[in-house]
């Protein structure tokens, strides 16, 4: 079997500045959660059976507490905020499994759900649906990979080091001193994605970076100005590697057999209706006939 793991804050967030504004029956903007279940669906047509959803139920996390900078929901549209929990409902009503998040983040869902399928020797693989590179973290070989449908490319842990140049378990590092515009945080003054790449490549993680800058690979450029930037913000890129992390004990399920989709419950009927959704429940019902 091949388990899917959905981004869903990446989804929501990308349907709502791709698709026309519609309102339900209420005068509830709801045109992103449309999107986004006509998507999933498609995905159970084309025939995926194990599905999970990650959302970040609220914006803010565990990291806020470490970072005063770290991201919030500030500047994000209300329109778009408000239906967050109406995708969430939405999406269990339809019988895909969905963990909102609060206290961890969506990314933190689905590298626990990533690590923890990979251990049932069922699974042949598990494609973490979203292009964040966050996530990048959590490829392995290529029974865990990350599938950018939009673009439709497929990165195992080949497509990691082609496109960072460095090895998945570096990520957090790379990022450290690279920094995140999206999550907030700046990263070490001077260090730049060639750099990073070329030193990661040398040396997988912060702590085996020599001190003393002429121990550095003679390959890396410039290793003076960097050890200098780096060691005095020892402290943030050792917090920003925090940040980076994700977290891989975020419960989710207990075994990959509750994430297999058996059709939508009888309330999603009521869901669609209420979007002014006929279409999207004729197709949800037919492939719901289909399960054997």
């Amino acid at each position: 079997m091949d388990v899917y793991l959905i981004d869903g804050t990446y989804e929501l967030f990308r349907h709502f500045f791709a698709v026309p504004p519609s309102v339900d029956v209420n005068g509830q903007e709801i045109g992103a959660v449309r999107g986004v279940l006509t998507s999933v669906l498609s995905m159970i047509e084309r025939g995926a059976t194990y599905i999970g959803v990650a959302t970040d139920h609220v914006v803010e996390s565990f990291r806020n507490d470490l970072y005063h900078g770290y991201k919030t929901s500030e500047g994000v549209p209300e329109e778009l905020l408000s239906q967050f929990p109406i995708l969430e409902v939405a999406l269990a009503a339809m019988g895909v499994v969905v963990w909102p998040m609060v206290y961890y983040e969506a990314d933190d869902a689905l590298a626990s759900a990533a690590a923890k399928a990979a251990k049932d020797d069922r699974v042949r693989q598990v494609i973490i649906c979203t292009p964040d590179k966050d996530l990048a973290q959590c490829v392995v070989g290529s029974r865990i990979v990350q599938l950018d449908r939009r673009r439709d490319i497929v990165r195992d842990e080949a497509g990691v080091v082609a496109k960072f140049g460095v090895n998945p378990q570096s990520i957090p590092d790379y990022l450290a001193v690279v920094g995140d515009s999206a999550d907030g945080f700046p990263g070490v003054s001077g260090w730049g994605v060639k750099a990073a790449a070329l030193t990661f490549s040398k040396y997988p993680h912060l702590e085996e970076i020599p001190k003393d800058w002429r121990q550095w690979h003679p390959s890396i450029r410039k290793a003076r100005v960097l050890s200098e930037s780096l060691f005095n913000a020892w402290n943030d890129a050792l917090l920003f590697r925090t940040l980076a992390t994700l977290r891989l004990d975020v419960p989710v399920f207990e075994t990959v057999e509750e994430l297999r989709w058996k059709g939508p419950r009888p309330n999603f009927e009521e869901h669609c209706r209420r979007m002014k959704a006929t279409d999207l429940l004729r197709r949800i019902t037919s492939a719901g006939s289909q399960i054997s």
